[in-house]
């Protein structure tokens, strides 16, 4: 995977077209005019938008402004859910730009988490990062780097650093060649039409008899929905 540049580069590099709204109930001492930002899918909304939040704050009294949030078409979104995943499950049938509403007040408490700075962003990336690694690779590798290199993965993603960020992830991408692949894939299945979020089970990369398994096992495996006849396929993403 780790030589497959020009496919990682394709993937790092997607971006989503998105203009951004404030809310209309929002006070502002003039009119708020929306926001356009190519989002990266890769990447997380409270890390990228930071100049969507000076933009509107520009027209808003200091006492009206709290934490910011945003949703789409009534759905509030998961700042710890990355960009592209949202996209795909709420608006990847929509006509772009993604219309996205802004909002500095009535924080959803149920829906979701708050973000106060971008630390908690950190700590949220690096924990799946941890829980990756200690499914491929008994969390060796991960426990092998130093703090340099957990602050470099990092800063790789938040800069939107391609190089940096890969020099440094390609070797949570890499296994011996004895060992045939990762003790298990790391992978959720988000879903749309249920009220689980998603699927996450122990699926290894190899079966028994020492054949490789492709995506196409998994979901039989994991999700056999998801496979059922052009038509009948449920919401989701992986």
């Amino acid at each position: 995977m780790t030589d497959d540049k020009d496919v990682l580069r394709d993937v790092w590099f997607g971006r989503i077209p998105t203009c951004f709204t404030l809310y209309q109930d929002e006070i502002t001492e003039r009119e708020a005019e929306p926001y356009y930002l190519l989002l990266p899918r890769v990447s997380y909304l409270t890390l990228v938008t930071d100049k969507v939040k000076k933009h509107f704050q520009k027209v808003m009294r200091q006492e009206d402004i709290s934490e910011i949030w945003f949703e789409y078409e009534g759905t509030p979104l998961k700042w710890h859910y990355p960009i592209g995943l949202l996209f795909d499950l709420l608006a990847s049938s929509s006509a772009l730009p993604w219309n996205i509403t802004v909002h500095f007040k009535s924080f959803p408490e149920k829906d979701l988490l708050h973000c106060p700075s971008k630390d908690v962003i950190e700590a949220h990336f690096m924990s799946c990062v941890k829980e990756a690694d200690a499914l491929k690779h008994k969390s060796q590798v991960i426990n092998e780097m130093q703090k340099k290199d957990h602050k470099q993965l990092w800063m790789g993603l938040q800069n939107d650093r391609f190089d940096q960020f890969w020099a440094i992830n390609r070797k949570l991408m890499e296994y011996p060649a004895e060992e045939n692949g990762f003790r298990y894939i790391p992978f959720r299945i988000y879903q749309t039409t249920t009220e689980r979020p998603f699927i996450q089970k122990l699926f290894r990369p190899v079966s028994t008899d020492g054949q490789l398994h492709t995506l196409g096992d998994l979901l039989k495996e994991v999700c056999p929905s998801a496979v059922a006849p052009e038509g009948n396929r449920p919401g989701l993403t992986c």
